[in-house]
């Protein structure tokens, strides 16, 4: 058998050499990488919409020299967990009423002059948003097992009437100091979030400057909220 030439010999074993490549480099003219980096962004901004729409409901309406008339509400205070019972006796639930805003206001179901005044307020308030009347509910949360009067019920067919514990809705509702509960008129967002209170007895004078900032604030939110739940 011939003798292998030096030259045809196998190799020897040699350390094994890396070689270190750098990272390829996204091709920003690519169609493809537009595409992907837009479609992220897109489901960004549709998680982030709550929180934008929350900031705009809570700041748009603070222009310069605080214009508005009623008291912003901050941190927010939502809407609890709160069973309720509506006038014909069926239960539900305080949450129930998100997805809407809310022209809200407290009193036992006697009712007296003021509070039938307020609820006076809140029909006339509602109805002078003309057609973005649908975007609001008027609410009145009754704080006892007392019956309404038979009267005062046919003014409210077209409001929202709850019983609700009176110690829930204080820990819930913030009344101005000094004021009482049952004093204002609340306004809550339509992510469920308690934002501002009118002042308390508000008159006929106050009613129109509580228009104004109802109408801002229908004005802020129409991109993101529609009407009813």
């Amino acid at each position: 058998m011939p003798e292998m030439s030096s030259s045809s010999k196998l190799p020897q074993d040699e350390p094994l050499g890396l070689t270190v490549h750098t990272l390829p480099v996204p091709d920003d003219n690519n169609p493809r990488s537009k595409a992907g980096r837009w479609k992220m962004i897109a489901v960004l901004l549709v998680c982030a919409a709550p929180v934008i729409a929350s900031y705009v409901t809570y700041y748009i309406i603070r222009p310069e020299g605080r214009r508005n008339y009623g008291e912003l509400v901050s941190p927010q205070r939502p809407l609890p967990a709160i069973g309720t019972v509506d006038l014909d006796g069926k239960p539900g639930e305080l949450r129930a009423l998100k997805n809407q805003w809310l022209l809200i206001s407290v009193a036992s179901a006697t009712c007296a002059a003021p509070c039938q005044q307020r609820l006076y307020f809140q029909r006339q308030l509602r109805e002078s948003l003309g057609k973005e009347k649908v975007r609001v509910d008027w609410v009145w949360l009754v704080t006892d097992t007392n019956a309404v009067d038979a009267r005062l019920k046919l003014a409210l067919t077209e409001a929202t009437v709850l019983r609700v514990p009176v110690d829930a809705m204080a820990q819930w509702l913030l009344p101005a100091t000094g004021q009482r509960l049952e004093d204002h008129l609340y306004v809550v967002d339509p992510l469920g979030n308690l934002m501002m209170r009118f002042p308390a007895n508000l008159d006929a004078a106050g009613a129109a400057k509580a228009k104004r900032d109802l109408d801002r604030l229908l004005r802020a939110s129409g991109s993101w909220d529609k009407e009813g739940r």
